[in-house]
């Protein structure tokens, strides 16, 4: 980039230096346990066998959660403004949560063999407790006070679900038959959750990791800037752009914005982008990117497993939903950057498109390595290691790209510090998943909506929306994805729906609470970024993402917008869905292209329209595009009275004042 900003790597790397507490032994321990916990990964994922080590699946589980969990307490504080440096008691709970992963490691075999979830020594059964505990304090550091109550809730449930009423009731266990079904079973710490993050997301937090240390958080950024920086309201499409691509690959919404959102948001104010409104466009642009293909959040892998389908399966489904939001994200700055008069940014700040692409096709290269993988090879576990050591084999000859020592340390402590959360909170969402599988209250809550909701679809998916959203304020996507996943997605595929679109449907509600008031999190953020206010940086994101309020009764209600159907009814489907998203972000912003700024009826006139494209039924289509067929028509009649031009004028003087700026600023 051709200004003093400082690159999405710098902030990146100084960001962490100013978050982390640890120093000196602290630092290196925490470095080893996740060098550690790589090199177990690997070793399992390739079944390399280093050193005649070769652990069992369980076995690695344990090894996995403990080495993790260390790391958790060293690198997590307790509380929030907890002095700098590790305290001794984060040192003792490390090294006790290292002892009964060990010893259950040992002992997997025999685990396995003599069903010690049921009946196992007494030693086992205090090693099980001691790790329930220490996994719900890392779920507390990690997840937060609300999880871990959860999380502890039906992790108790076997020890009163037979005193429940109707279909809450089920199966009792005893305490320690609890804790052995939890630590030692296969349906709790060690499930589904963690199974994924073992044999999966690891491997594409290495890939997003290396990514970003080599600089592709910069590339993409020049990237965004020379395709849409010269473009009315250019720095708010950069925003958009770039904001979905790293999220996208990071999976992750928080630490998107603090990356991104130091450098496209002082952009999109300078040129003319109100405070609150560039907090919640790159709010907004930040959620999406966990939407996103090819390797959204750790929650997509869950959900392959889930189904049971390869995740190039959900990567499909997910694409067309996903590009759909950021189609809106663009019509609706477009339209609002049109209205008031925005323009590009200077020229001297635009990168060229080939000197860009020059400089950083191996993130592209390995990228699509990546997808070609996923899609082709269907090499799940797999692909994210070999395109990372495609990515670094070609940064090597590349000085600008090239690993050094700073950037390897950044990179170990980036992968420690993201696979530690995971481990710690997804541990402690398996305990939801056990107490309601060992005490099979999960199927008969299925059975009791379908028949509280009497075959009504939309009822089911009213509740369904509703109930995500609320989890969703108090849990992580994946706690708030996992928990319905269980509850709600089985009753909507019993109800007809398709299950792959029932699975997404939750997904997107409990990603909702991300830029929605109270919670918003990611409007929160942004608005820190930006120093506005946050309510109001808030309602914009809300409004700036209401297509994520609709999207999902679109395409749980026709599987064509996951690309599911023949061919014909796909295209014709997303023809549909643009059109009314165009709509919509009109009426929302009130513009209409060739048309102008439109007054507060004209935008009624256009929403319903937009209404009538969103409604899945054909009779509905043809009114919509009769409805604005007749405002186009209206306009031409009328000699283009029907909207404002001013916008057009605004921004021609816009631009004049800004090339007389650049012209002072270079004499």
């Amino acid at each position: 980039m051709a200004t003093n900003t400082p690159s999405a790597t710098e902030i990146s790397l100084e960001t962490d230096k100013e978050a982390s507490r640890l120093r000196g032994v602290s630092y290196w321990t925490v470095m080893a346990l996740g060098t550690l916990g790589l090199l177990l990964t690997i070793n399992q994922t390739f079944t390399l066998g280093l050193f005649g080590f070769q652990p069992l699946g369980n076995s690695f589980l344990y090894y996995l959660i403990g080495l993790f969990l260390a790391a958790t307490f060293l690198y997590f504080p307790a509380w929030s403004g907890a002095k700098s440096g590790v305290p001794l008691y984060d040192w003792a709970l490390a090294v006790i949560a290292i002892v009964p992963a060990v010893y259950l490691g040992l002992h997997g075999l025999e685990i396995i063999q003599q069903g010690w979830d049921f009946s196992a020594p007494i030693e086992a059964t205090v090693a099980s407790g001691v790790m329930l505990a220490l996994i719900l304090e890392g779920t507390r550091r990690c997840g937060g006070l609300i999880l871990v109550l959860v999380a502890l809730l039906f992790g108790c449930y076997p020890l009163f679900a037979d005193h429940m009423p109707g279909f809450l009731w089920g199966t009792q266990y005893g305490f320690g038959e609890t804790l052995r079904a939890h630590v030692l079973g296969v349906e709790s710490v060690i499930g589904i959750p963690m199974q994924v993050v073992a044999n999966l997301i690891i491997g594409f937090v290495v890939f997003g990791a290396a990514l970003t240390v080599t600089g592709g958080g910069d590339f993409f950024m020049d990237f965004a800037m020379a395709l849409m920086g010269r473009s009315r309201g250019g720095p708010a499409k950069v925003a958009v752009l770039s904001s979905g691509i790293m999220g996208s690959l990071s999976g992750s919404v928080i630490s998107n914005i603090l990356t991104t959102g130091p450098i496209t948001i002082p952009t999109m104010k300078k040129s003319g982008y109100p405070a609150h409104y560039a907090g919640a466009i790159e709010a907004c642009a930040s959620t999406g990117g966990t939407l996103m293909p090819p390797v959204m959040g750790a929650v997509a892998f869950i959900m392959a497993s889930f189904l049971n389908v390869p995740y190039a399966d959900v990567m499909v489904a997910a694409f067309l939903p996903a590009l759909l939001f950021y189609l809106a994200l663009l019509f609706q700055v477009d339209a609002y950057a049109a209205r008031r008069g925005l323009i590009g940014m200077p020229e001297s700040e635009i990168p060229r498109v080939v000197d860009t692409l020059k400089q950083g096709w191996p993130y592209l290269f390995s990228l699509a390595m990546l997808i070609y993988m996923l899609l082709v090879m269907r090499l799940d576990a797999y692909a994210p290691y070999y395109a990372t050591i495609i990515l670094l084999v070609i940064a090597v000859f590349k000085r600008s790209h090239r690993l050094n020592w700073a950037r390897m340390q950044y990179l170990l402590l980036n992968l420690t510090s993201s696979v530690a959360s995971l481990v710690s909170i997804l541990a402690g969402i398996g305990l939801v998943v056990g107490g309601l599988s060992y005490t099979g209250v999960a199927g008969a809550f299925s059975r009791e909506l379908l028949l509280y909701a009497d075959g009504s679809i939309p009822l089911m998916l009213a509740a369904g929306a509703i109930t995500s959203f609320v989890l969703g304020m108090g849990m992580t996507v994946s706690a708030c994805y996992i928990f319905l996943s269980i509850l709600l997605a089985p009753a909507l595929v019993e109800a007809g729906l398709n299950p792959l679109a029932s699975h997404l449907f939750i997904l997107y509600w409990g990603m909702l609470s991300y830029i929605t008031p109270p919670v918003a999190l990611a409007a929160i953020t942004a608005a820190g970024v930006a120093g506005s206010n946050a309510g109001r940086t808030g309602v914009y994101a809300m409004r700036l993402g209401s297509i994520l309020f609709v999207l999902p009764f679109l395409f749980v209600t026709n599987p064509a917008l996951i690309l599911q159907g023949d061919l014909v009814h796909i295209l014709l489907s997303t023809v549909t869905a643009v059109a009314a998203i165009w709509l919509v972000a009109a009426a929302l912003e009130g513009y209409l292209y060739r048309v102008g700024a439109i007054n507060p009826v004209m935008r009624l006139i256009v929403l319903v329209a937009g209404a009538g494209l969103i409604y899945p039924e054909r009779v509905s289509d043809v009114v919509g595009i009769a409805i604005i067929v007749c405002v186009y028509i209206a306009d031409a009649v009328l000699g283009g009275r029907l909207g404002s031009k001013d916008a057009q004028r605004l921004a021609r003087a816009k631009q004049a004042e800004q090339a007389a700026q650049q012209a002072k600023a270079s004499s």
